[in-house]
């Protein structure tokens, strides 16, 4: 699987987990949720940012 499809399943999951930390007031999975999103949309970012500096190469 590509980088990107990995992050955005991990987006996906961290969304999912805040979602059930939601649904059942969990504080600890509401946190680890939001957390894994914000990893993978800083993973997201830095493959824009890959994916730019090679179309400017290219």
């Amino acid at each position: 699987m590509n980088d990107k499809a990995e992050n955005k399943l991990d987006e996906l999951k961290g969304k999912a987990k805040e979602a059930v930390g939601n649904a059942t007031d969990n504080e600890q999975w509401q946190a680890e949720g939001k957390a894994e999103q914000g990893k993978a949309n800083v993973k997201q970012a830095g493959e824009k940012i890959k994916d730019a500096v090679k179309g400017v190469r290219d």
